[in-house]
């Protein structure tokens, strides 16, 4: 629903001195003294008043100061009715100054009426206000009627000058407030943003890390109950080792990653595939550097891959085959299957949801499941 605007009050910026230039400041300063100033000249030299009657000239114009003063707050606060007081109390004032003979301090305080009512108030009540204002003060000019009607016109459109002046400002102060929340909101997208890839390269590296030095612990504890042989529980130790190793690379790799420096993604693929034993990787397309977030999550999609082959079918052949399409990079991990393996039940079974929910953060996509062989994993990551 429209707010009306002829009960709309201008608003809270546009009546406060916020977003004002010093120079302005100033400027309104100087002229508030000079009104002042003219008002006190006029108590003590208009019809030549002296002794009680200047002193109670001086007094109604502190007190017209007064009154001005709470007109300006209660505007401030849109609060109509002791706006309306303080305005009235500012009239009775200019009436008595004028019956008592101080006319140029009454025309004075009519006019700044006239033009504090058209810039402060809501607009219906603002033609009221200033049109008694404005009717007080032709009444009481001794000067030509087109005159006083021009003199009149002009000190209106002053006030309605003022009036929209205010508006703008206050509107451009709404606007600044608006955009830094906008700012303040966009940085804390961002941080959050970059927490949440954080998070994730950080889960990424030490879930595979951890689950394949699990694998390898958790032979070596079976092995032991089961009295194997020294030597086989010792390769499994050695292995968990080397997978600490690994892990301790991927973390550094991790890192270079977030400062932006990453391998060549076919090396690192070559290198995985090198560790892993049994598996081939094939790379078809054009060769091309691929944004930082997508390489990652190719990246990861193989480790994961790799490491669900070793823990629920040890010992099968894996094929690696990554593809680089002009819209977009895919890479499909193959295992032959196989008997599962003794480990098939560790690990908490989010690796590949946390690789799926990757790829959708990048506007792709994962597919996981059984095979013609084994099983087969699709990862799929516009670029």
């Amino acid at each position: 629903m429209r707010e009306n605007v002829w009960t709309r009050w201008p608003s809270r910026e546009a009546l406060s001195r916020e977003g004002l230039s010093r120079s302005r400041c100033l400027l309104a300063w100087t002229v508030r003294t000079l009104v002042l100033g003219l008002l006190l000249w006029g108590a003590f030299t208009d019809s030549h008043a002296d002794g009680w009657k200047a002193a109670a000239g001086a007094v109604g114009v502190l007190l017209a100061a007064l009154c001005a003063w709470a007109f300006f707050r209660s505007t401030l606060r849109h609060r109509l009715w002791p706006s309306l007081a303080s305005f009235t109390l500012l009239q009775v004032i200019a009436v008595a100054a004028q019956m008592s003979g101080f006319g140029v301090a009454a025309l004075v305080m009519w006019c700044g009426c006239a033009v504090s009512a058209l810039e402060r108030l809501p607009s219906a009540v603002a033609l009221c206000a200033a049109g008694a204002s404005l009717g007080a003060y032709g009444i009481v000019n001794n000067e030509d009627p087109l005159t006083t009607l021009v003199t009149g016109i002009g000190i209106a459109l002053a006030g309605y000058t003022l009036r929209l002046d205010a508006e703008a400002r206050g509107s451009a102060q709404r606007l600044l407030a608006q955009e830094r929340a906008a700012r303040v909101a966009e940085a804390e997208t961002a941080a959050l943003a970059e927490r949440a890839r954080l998070a994730r390269e950080i889960h990424d590296v030490l879930a595979h890390s951890l689950s394949a030095q699990l694998v390898h612990l958790e032979a070596a504890r079976l092995l032991i109950e089961r009295g194997g042989e020294r030597e086989q529980v010792l390769e499994r130790v050695v292995a968990a080792r080397e997978m600490a190793r690994g892990g301790l690379t991927e973390t550094r790799q991790a890192l270079s990653a977030l400062r932006g420096d990453l391998t060549p993604l076919e090396d690192f693929l070559g290198e995985l595939v090198g560790t892993a034993g049994g598996a081939e990787i094939t790379v078809t397309g054009e060769r091309r550097a691929l944004p930082a977030e997508a390489s990652q999550a190719v990246r990861r999609a193989a480790q994961e891959a790799l490491t669900n082959v070793r823990k629920h079918a040890p010992g099968a052949r894996v094929r690696l085959r990554l593809d680089y399409r002009p819209h977009e990079v895919t890479l499909d991990v193959r295992d032959s299957g196989g008997p599962p393996g003794e480990l098939t039940g560790t690990g908490g079974g989010y690796g590949l949801l946390g690789m799926r929910e990757r790829a959708e953060l990048l506007g792709g996509s994962l597919e996981a499941g059984p095979g013609k062989e084994g099983f087969v994993v699709t990862l799929k990551v516009p670029v």
